[in-house]
């Protein structure tokens, strides 16, 4: 279907303009023939022959600042998409469905590239995005014409009100189209050579905190050390395996390495444990739990 929109935008708006104008059963015939055998000539007609509608919907979004040939290109995305889900038998006409289809892809469009950091996705930040500034002029007018004071909590109740959207998402739209995008880069002004990204709170470790971690890592690696010499051989490999190691093998894979049940297994487990928490407790007075915080 995308190789149908190839064409470069100026000659698609030209052809868009000298395009047939179907009638009822024309459009009808067209929408059944690629919706029952995929027949792209007759999709290409119905889209091309729509693609004027498309345009001039695609111009009324021009004072978002994108350009219009991107407009155009998102108007005809929304136009195709329309195609693949018209049903042409429920007796509405394809122009009518397609308005939906059309505004709803250069309304998504215009939002995501109206900032680098994402305006908002929902039903009620669309709404608001593209009427707020049209009902709050409104507004402002009969307000000022009624000599009222423009109080800014009660004129975003009504916004909220007229829009049918909560206050909250006009209040947090406000501050959206309020701001703009600057680089982090960008030096602060009246201080010289700093720049912005240079004010941002570091979410990383102090540098008492790292010392004192490093110091229980120290202390844990330590007594861990001197846990072990405690254990035979065996049950220093089965605590390497189970408690140690990246990726801990099971009972049952220790098992066959050792020639043991998994149970047996188990039981060395515990025994180990015991004997390293006695070995802990004894010398440094501390618990398998206090070295598991510190590592």
């Amino acid at each position: 279907m995308g190789r149908l929109l190839t064409p470069g935008l100026g000659s698609v708006a030209q052809n868009a303009m000298a395009a047939e104008l179907l009638d009822a059963e024309t459009e009808t015939g067209l929408a059944r023939r690629w919706r029952d055998e995929q027949d792209e000539q007759a999709l290409h007609r119905l889209v091309m022959a729509y693609m004027r509608l498309a345009i001039s919907m695609a111009s009324k979004y021009r004072r978002y600042g994108a350009p219009m040939n991107d407009l155009i290109q998102e108007a005809g995305v929304g136009l195709m998409k329309a195609a693949s889900k018209f049903d042409p038998d429920r007796g509405v006409r394809f122009s009518t469905y397609a308005v939906w289809w059309i505004k709803a892809s250069i309304q998504d469009y215009v939002m995501r590239n109206w900032s680098l950091v994402r305006t908002g996705s929902t039903s009620s930040q669309k709404a608001l995005f593209f009427n707020m500034r049209r009902v709050r002029a409104k507004l402002e007018r009969e307000l000022t014409a009624d000599g009222q004071e423009l109080i800014p909590d009660d004129l975003r109740r009504e916004i909220a009100e007229e829009i049918g959207v909560p206050i909250r998402d006009v209040e947090m739209m406000e501050a959206r189209l309020a701001g703009s995008d600057f680089s982090l880069n960008a030096q602060q002004s009246g201080e010289e050579g700093r720049e912005w990204v240079e004010t941002l709170e570091d979410d990383g470790p102090g540098a008492a905190d790292t010392v004192a971690r490093e110091s229980d890592l120290t202390r844990a690696r330590n007594w861990l050390a001197d846990a072990m010499t405690a254990l035979t051989d065996r049950e220093r490999m089965i605590i390497r395996a189970r408690k140690l190691a990246d990726d801990p093998e099971t009972l049952e894979s220790l098992g066959n390495k050792l020639s043991l049940s998994k149970e047996r297994v188990r039981q060395l487990e515990v025994q180990a444990l015991k004997k390293m928490r006695s070995r802990l407790e004894g010398s440094h007075g501390a618990t398998p739990s206090e070295l598991a915080r510190g590592i």
